[in-house]
């Protein structure tokens, strides 16, 4: 007993030590190291083993030493923290690990490259299969601090906002994880939105810097990235930088802030010291749309993040050391993030990158990169499964897929058909299927099938049981907490947790407003859920005006402001209508101006709004429908009735409830006949 209490001080003691030399080369502390016994287990490494229902009793019964044995032994603390939490639901305020102070890319990073430097790290799968190209941890680390040297000698430092723009490569998850290095803000803008969307989101983080491509590829495709950040740019004065990489061999046209970033980046020395952050210092911004307004900055820390991401990595995907772990979001979006990058490479994963579509070259892609791989967990979109399902069988069967162990399903609730193709064709019945719910402001999945117990059901399509510490509580319309079971309400958590979201970037009131005014107390997910006989959970969708088109949140406020600049249109409304691949689409009520000469002028200016909406957003956005009406459905306040509206463009028109609050009911016979003729004119397009 007296040699183990030894050897868990020393161990104790020499963590302390090494986490005040980050940056150390492998080649001093590394050798001690593996002469040494390895260190006692802590008190989480006791906790992780207890039955899910047992851990996830103690992490909501008694959260403070959950996640503080959790953070205490999961991460390399440079300081240790002093207070686990110090959160208020009601102002918004959250607060974990208050006092530490950590690197998130030493965690990442450097703990890995100790152990077993030449693991691979990342797996480039790139447009073209067959050309994937394999990076270590030592390579990435190497990688990593080159770009961190670059950005700080061109003047960025702790704090400053830096915006990248780039498809799914090594370079995003090393500028990534370059900034978190140094301690500058991150905000990766999905390489697919327009010029102006970039610019907005520049604009408003007051970026100093982007990382960007000459070009992008994908599906066979070539994408002008360098084009559009240079468009971009033009508009943003805070920018000083723009360090641009060679995706393609087609040379950058240069400007006066461009830097060549491969060039630059080859004279920098391939060590840099590791800030030391403290817990509540910002990670990242990730900017999603909202029911109402522009879209949001949603501010993610350092320590609770990071922590989330890994734990639910490790948990709800069963991943084990060794494992190659398939995600194939894009890292524009929370799930790449999370489920990408910063969960799998702070657990020493394998991790996928996919620069790919799931057709191309043909439907097979997905099931030859597994064989070719070896990929032991595929989460995906029910979007993408819709898509492939629609195929041969043998586009699946022709390929080994003997490895995988683990799959999921992520961006929306996922619908039966999906779901059956996916665990029994795909996962030959044998791989449990998780249906993960969670959002860009919770950081990482809050509701998942797993972990549970042995011998636990997995129902089909449903996201089942909370994660630890998640505790979901069901809202009636009154806003009570609804007890008991096989009742459907207002989705909220009714206690903080690590991973959290902490604020909207600039505008913290607005960040209270959203999502803890509404129940006081309590968050809310803007989600509406259905809780079982059995006490599962089933999220049956939005509540709000946000609609999900391939996964993608987009608020239907902000593709109408940008129908409404076009100088013919007075006035529009959208709404989200179900779409068999998509999941939804924005369909758009849209009101011309009178004195429009013809029939051809209107057809014209509704095919300016596509690209008005393709230039100010995206293409994803542009809507699926219009419909031109002379007038929307208003109550007398002004306000627009878009239940009506839904009602019509899902033909559900016989039952229109109440309208007596409208200025004029006889609009709505308008909108019915507008919507006839409309649907008539598509049918005969088909014929």
């Amino acid at each position: 007993m007296a040699a183990q209490r030894e050897t868990a001080l020393f161990w104790t003691l020499l963590g302390r030590c090494r986490t005040l030399v980050p940056g150390q080369s492998r080649s001093g502390w590394s050798r001690r190291l593996s002469s040494l016994p390895p260190p006692p287990p802590g008190p989480w490494s006791s906790l992780s083993r207890l039955p899910y229902r047992d851990l996830y009793r103690l992490s909501v019964t008694d959260p403070d030493r959950f996640w503080g044995a959790a953070a205490a032994e999961r991460l390399r603390w440079m300081e240790p923290f002093q207070q686990v939490r110090d959160c208020e639901l009601s102002r918004g305020e959250i607060s974990w690990f208050r006092g530490g102070k950590l690197n998130v890319s030493v965690n990442c990073l450097d703990v890995h490259v100790e152990k077993h430097p030449e693991r691979v790290a990342l797996i480039w799968e790139r447009d073209e299969p067959g050309t994937e190209v394999k990076v270590t941890y030592r390579e990435l680390l190497e990688t990593t601090c080159r770009l961190a040297n670059t950005l700080k000698t061109h003047g960025i430092g702790r704090g400053d906002r830096v915006a990248i723009y780039v498809p799914v490569s090594p370079l995003a998850v090393t500028a990534m994880l370059a900034c978190a290095r140094i301690g500058a803000v991150h905000t990766v803008v999905f390489a697919g939105f327009s010029s102006e969307a970039l610019a907005g989101r520049i604009q408003d983080a007051q970026c100093k810097a982007v990382i960007t491509c000459n070009q992008g590829v994908r599906g066979g495709r070539l994408i002008e990235l360098k084009a559009t950040v240079d468009a971009a740019v033009k508009n943003c004065p805070s920018i000083q930088h723009v360090f641009v990489s060679q995706r393609t061999e087609k040379p950058a046209v240069m400007g006066e802030l461009d830097v060549p970033l491969e060039e630059v980046m080859a004279s920098q020395a391939a060590v840099c010291p590791a800030e030391p952050l403290d817990s509540e210092d910002v990670l990242f911004l990730l900017y999603t749309s909202g029911s109402t307004g522009k879209p949001k900055g949603i501010v993610h820390t350092q320590a609770g993040y990071l922590l989330y991401a890994a734990l639910t990595h490790q948990f709800v995907f069963d991943h084990q050391d060794g494992d190659v772990f398939g995600c194939v979001a894009d890292v524009g979006w929370i799930t790449g993030h999370s489920y990408v990058v910063y969960g799998p490479l702070c657990n020493g994963a394998t991790t996928v990158l996919f620069e790919s579509t799931p057709v191309y070259p043909n439907p097979g892609r997905y099931w030859e990169t597994v064989e070719r791989l070896r990929i032991n967990q595929l989460y995906g979109a029910p979007t993408a499964l819709r898509l492939l399902l629609k195929y041969e069988d043998s586009w699946v069967k022709k390929y080994d897929r003997s490895s995988l162990r683990t799959l999921g399903s992520v961006g929306e609730p996922i619908n039966h058909e999906a779901w059956h193709w996916f665990h029994s064709l795909v996962g030959e019945g044998r791989c449990p299927l998780v249906d993960t719910w969670w959002q860009t402001e919770t950081g990482g999945v809050c509701i998942a099938p797993r972990p549970a117990d042995p011998g636990a059901p997995i129902l089909p399509a449903m996201a089942m049981r909370p994660f630890f510490g998640i505790q979901p509580v069901l809202m009636g319309e009154q806003g009570e907490p609804l007890s008991g079971n096989n009742v459907s309400g207002a989705l909220c958590l009714s206690e903080p947790w690590p991973g959290m979201a902490r604020s909207i970037y600039g505008d913290h009131q607005r960040f209270v407003d959203a999502y803890f005014k509404q129940y006081p107390g309590y968050y809310f997910t803007g989600d509406g859920a259905f809780r079982s006989e059995d006490g599962y959970y089933q999220i049956t969708g939005r509540m709000d005006d946000v609609i999900n088109i391939s996964g993608h949140r987009l608020g239907t406020a902000e593709i109408e402001d940008a129908l409404d600049e076009h100088p013919a249109v007075p006035e529009t409304a959208v709404i989200g209508v179900p779409h068999d691949i998509k999941g939804e689409v924005p369909f758009a009520f849209v009101v011309l101006k009178e004195d429009l000469p013809d029939a051809a002028a209107a057809a014209a200016v509704l095919q300016q709004l596509r690209k008005l909406v393709s230039t100010k957003i995206a293409k994803y956005a542009v809507p699926e429908h219009f419909l031109v009406v002379k007038r929307l459905p208003k109550t007398r306040s002004g306000k627009i009735m878009r239940r009506i509206l839904r009602k019509v463009a899902m033909e559900t028109t016989g039952d229109l409830g109440d309208i007596s609050t409208l200025d004029d009911p006889s609009v709505v016979e308008e909108i019915v006949e507008a919507h006839n003729q409309y649907r008539k004119q598509r049918e005969e397009k088909k014929k």
